[in-house]
């Protein structure tokens, strides 16, 4: 389906107010098409009029003007407000809807797709794109087929004034069409090349802002200048294109709708001089060349306006057409809560065909309330394994069960609800802390708030906060120390009580002390629950039931902190060169 026809389903349901607003457009776009008949009549019938005395024209003035002011003044401003309202109200309508689907889509989409695009990128098209796509609405669905209309009923008149001359005043219209199609078919490609170079300066800005701490601490600023400069010239120079074909097409099309009224000019006064045509005729038409063509003009800056948002539907739509990386059965079920068995039956997994398998036949058995550890040296995969587990990402062999059944055959969602996990950068939005616990059950109760709070150990450190619990966190919890960010997501994670726990790196980017406030606080929380652990300090998960060391995608070891020690393997090794470190 093309971008428009998809964009049309999101026009579709205003359709009527739609029609509304077009067939009141035609008042208020033929009432002043009454202008020129009336300078005619003023002309013709009034003051050329030699039977008539000068009380009886200016009575037949006076009497026109009249009902001239009362249409003018009276009826035109109700007219045009609910035109501008109607056409406004449903070109806001529909970004809404767009956006509101588009934010949606964004919700599914796969860490795969996020890793892959800038976050400034994905900003730009929802919301400089969705924003340029009102003018469709407003533009190509109202204001064309008005702008159409005014010139049709202003050629009906003045083909009933005079057809010889109408004629004349529309021989340059297909010349007019010919140059429009010529110069807006690469106008379209030229819109679209700007405004990818535009999302590209909008994502490398967005990433440059969150990276300013590393541009200061290794004085980059001025390699940062060229790198911007490098951006920024490329969606200037993309612009410059568009602006010289842009300026080519007004300045060609222009010419037409000049010319066409002195054609007008130079053969109604050779009307006029012969006798073949009355002199309020003349005036009235060069009255309606300005009725005709200056829609004309509109039309050209509509067209242009139209090929803008065209371009920028078919960036939405691509956005909103980027496939599922993870997508439900048609009979997936909702497993409701889970006791938290977990197997692992021979899984394989590579991010793309054409990369090497990141894990290769993982075997692994858990049972409910077990505590796994993952270990074992950067980029060995255990990371990705519990990625999977959530449903990040699929298995591309293989299969993950949770209490004998496949993860494929449940909801993604329903599975999601029993799984709690603490990262080592959690993201904490920048609203309340109180806002920010409740991510992990909206529906919390204050007193459920506090007690997770209690719980995680962050209900002292809450109270010390200017505000309490409203406090105001900041952009990823900026006002907070590290320790404080940490206890909240676990907080939340408490608030969740999930039957399924995942905490990876948990704890590794925090000072010693509040490593171990936190390491007491996830061992609570882990109690009576299944949970895996990936850590880089072996330190913090030597009461873990199993130890599991990955290498290279696989299992090399696995068993308790005392029987991997007595082993000498790989284990012995991590944590005697651990030990010898610190």
């Amino acid at each position: 389906m093309s971008s428009i026809k998809q964009y049309m389903q999101f026009v579709k349901p205003y359709k009527w107010k739609i029609i509304w607003t077009l067939l009141i457009g035609v008042i208020k776009f033929g009432i002043p098409l009454m202008m020129p008949l009336i300078l005619k009549f003023v002309i013709d019938d009034i003051i050329t009029v030699e039977d008539f005395t000068q009380s009886e024209k200016i009575t037949r003035l006076f009497w026109i003007m009249g009902i001239s002011f009362v249409v003018f003044l009276i009826v035109r401003p109700p007219v045009e407000y609910i035109r501008q309202y109607l056409a406004q109200w449903v070109g806001n309508k529909i970004l809404f809807d767009i956006r509101g689907k588009l934010f949606d889509h964004l919700q599914k989409l796969s860490l795969k797709f996020y890793s892959q695009t800038k976050t400034g990128e994905i900003i730009s098209r929802v919301i400089n794109d969705v924003e340029q796509t009102k003018n469709f609405v407003m533009t190509g669905l109202m204001n064309i087929w008005l702008d159409v209309t005014t010139i049709l009923i202003a050629i009906i008149i003045m083909f009933t004034m005079d057809v010889p001359l109408t004629f004349v005043s529309i021989i340059l219209f297909p010349l007019f069409g010919i140059s429009v199609k010529y110069f807006f078919g690469r106008l379209r490609r030229l819109t679209r090349e700007r405004s990818q170079a535009l999302a590209e300066v909008q994502g490398h800005l967005h990433e440059r802002i969150q990276g300013v701490p590393v541009t200061r601490s290794f004085a980059l600023e001025d390699y940062e200048d060229e790198q911007f400069d490098k951006r920024n010239s490329h969606f200037l120079n993309r612009a410059l294109k568009h602006t010289d074909w842009n300026a080519r097409t007004f300045a060609v099309t222009n010419t037409i709708t000049d010319l066409a009224p002195l054609l007008v000019i130079a053969f109604a006064g050779y009307q006029v001089v012969m006798g073949n045509t009355s002199l309020g005729t003349m005036v009235a038409f060069v009255g309606y060349m300005e009725r005709v063509y200056s829609p004309l003009r509109r039309l050209i800056n509509s067209s242009t306006t139209l090929v803008q948002s065209i371009a920028s539907i078919d960036r939405v739509f691509e956005l909103m057409n980027e496939p599922y990386d993870i997508t439900d059965k048609k009979d997936a079920v909702d497993p409701g809560r889970l006791q938290g068995k977990v197997t692992f039956n021979q899984v394989s997994f590579q991010y793309d065909e054409e990369t090497e398998p990141v894990l290769k036949d993982i075997d692994l058995h858990v049972q409910k309330g077990e505590t796994i550890a993952f270990v074992g040296m950067s980029g060995g995969g255990k990371s990705t394994l519990i990625s999977l587990i959530p449903r990040f990402y699929d298995v591309t062999g293989g299969s993950i069960e949770i209490d004998e059944m496949d993860l494929r055959d449940m909801k993604a969602r329903s599975l999601r609800d029993n799984i709690g996990m603490v990262l080592q950068d959690n993201i904490l939005f920048s609203e309340s802390i109180a806002t920010n616990i409740r991510m992990g059950n909206p529906d919390a109760t204050d007193e459920e708030v506090i007690s997770a709070a209690k719980a995680a150990n962050a209900h002292d450190f809450i109270n010390e906060m200017p505000e309490g619990y409203e406090t105001m966190v900041g952009e990823r919890g900026v006002k907070l120390s590290g320790g404080q960010k940490q206890r909240i997501a676990i907080a939340r994670v408490f608030l969740k009580n999930p039957p399924i726990l995942i905490f990876d790196e948990a704890t590794s980017a925090l000072d010693l002390e509040s490593e171990h406030l936190i390491q007491e606080t996830l061992e609570k929380l882990a109690s009576d629950r299944t949970t895996f652990i990936v850590a880089h300090r072996l330190a913090t998960i030597t009461h873990a039931n199993r130890i599991v060391v990955v290498e290279n995608g696989e299992i090399v070891e696995i068993g308790s902190h005392e029987e991997l020690m007595r082993l000498r393997g790989h284990y012995y090794d991590l944590y005697q060169i651990q030990n010898l470190e610190e």
